[in-house]
């Protein structure tokens, strides 16, 4: 039996998965700490919704990647699109109805969600930089079973 091995994006999407969760508990932590001292218990909301929102939409990014790999490159960026628009719309439908409420903090829903983005596109490039991983990654050279052996 042979072993399917796994795309090498995988380690790298799971490790910026993993430390986006740890920057964004810390943005919601650090955020809902100072939209308390700013604005009460609104703010407090208000900024951990943000950083919420933020480590979702990273989220939805990483797993549609995640579950796309495993199909054709057709599948693949249908399903990477679809979730792009998805989330676009997400946030359009999040933005209007969060607006309205009367227990939002807009600025600190703005900010957490924006340090939230720029933490995210940070840990990303840092995931990346780190992966370690070859310039040519996932052939199948002749001679050589699935697995690379």
């Amino acid at each position: 039996m042979t072993e399917k091995r796994l795309p090498s994006s995988v380690p790298v999407l799971r490790r910026a998965l993993l430390w986006g969760l740890a920057a964004n508990a810390g943005i919601a932590l650090v955020g809902g700490i100072w939209g308390g001292l700013a604005a009460g218990s609104s703010g407090a909301i208000s900024a951990v919704l943000g950083a919420a929102m933020g480590f979702v939409f990273l989220g939805l990014t990483a797993a549609s990647v995640l579950i796309a790999v495993r199909y054709s490159m057709v599948v693949f960026f249908g399903i990477v699109m679809g979730t792009w628009i998805l989330k676009f719309v997400l946030f359009l439908v999040l933005a209007f109805v969060l607006k309205e409420q009367p227990w939002v903090t807009p600025l600190a829903l703005f900010l957490a969600l924006i340090a939230s983005v720029v933490v995210s596109l940070v840990v990303d490039v840092v995931a990346v930089a780190k992966s370690r991983m070859p310039y040519v990654s996932d052939v199948v050279l002749p001679g050589e079973d699935s697995a690379g052996r």
